[in-house]
């Protein structure tokens, strides 16, 4: 295992090294696959002399602590921490979250970044799309290869685990952090986006993580708020039922339960085939 893991980490630096011999852009949410990324190519940058950009986008749809975390670990790993401020729900499409909503928000949001990357002169953007995500209902990542940006982990076949145990052969301070994925996954397909709703789930979930550790999620469906944890943290959650209820209530939720399945990504997408 430690033998496999020495041969992915050594084949991220030799890319890497590559991409470095030119400034890096790369999309920066603060999560443990962008952190990678940047941990990579600041190294890698630093003998080649050349630049790493790490830009975060300042969105209402993405969980208000990645600025703040972002931040920390851009000043951790060394790269130039950018935030670039974007308004999905100013495109109509986007606002009722269509089933292609993944799509338009990554086609977006990444013509924003080449923008700012052409500004720059740098003409190499990537993100952290992983080996993992290629197999599950993913259409943003159509948009990245359509705007021709750098997917190194998916390219490489690093899969979400292998991400984590790199991250921590590195001692990234965010490698076991969980995902936090935008928040219109927290709504049904075909369903107004709105943003009281939407900081309302965020201060639920915001919460419930005092309480719970590893993933949360609120899931909404019209008055029921359907809780999302991992399975071993489903005792935690019943244990701490009445604060829940009180918290969840206060916030306006009417109807409030746990989902027995657990959190699983892409809990939404009943019925939505993987893209191939």
């Amino acid at each position: 295992m430690e033998e496999q893991l020495n041969t992915i980490k050594m084949r991220l630096e030799q890319a890497m090294a590559e991409y470095a011999k030119e400034d890096i852009c790369l999309a920066f949410s603060g999560g443990v696959d962008s952190s990678l990324l940047l941990k990579a190519a600041s190294d890698a940058a630093k003998k080649t002399g050349k630049k790493v950009y790490a830009v975060t986008f300042d969105s209402r749809l993405h969980p208000s602590c990645d600025l703040e975390i972002a931040a920390r670990v851009a000043k951790e790993l060394g790269g130039i921490h950018k935030v670039v401020s974007v308004d999905e729900l100013e495109q109509e499409e986007i606002r009722f979250n269509p089933v292609n909503r993944c799509y338009l928000c990554k086609k977006k949001l990444f013509q924003t970044l080449k923008d700012f990357a052409k500004e720059m002169g740098i003409s190499c953007v990537m993100d952290g799309t992983n080996e993992d995500d290629l197999h599950v209902y993913r259409p943003g990542i159509q948009a990245l290869k359509e705007l021709g940006i750098v997917s190194l982990l998916a390219q490489l076949h690093i899969t979400k685990a292998q991400v984590k145990e790199l991250a921590a052969e590195y001692g990234i301070s965010v490698a076991s952090r969980p995902s936090a994925p935008c928040m219109a996954t927290r709504l049904p397909y075909n369903t107004e986006i709105d943003y009281d709703i939407l900081d309302r789930i965020g201060q639920g979930e915001e919460f419930l993580r005092t309480l719970i550790k590893g993933n949360v999620r609120l899931r909404l469906h019209k008055d029921i708020v359907r809780i999302e944890v991992d399975l071993d943290a489903m005792g935690e959650l019943v244990k701490n039922r009445d604060r829940i209820i009180s918290f969840l209530k206060e916030l306006g939720f009417s109807y409030i339960t746990m989902d027995l399945e657990g959190f699983r990504s892409g809990s939404m997408d009943i019925g939505i085939e993987p893209i191939p």
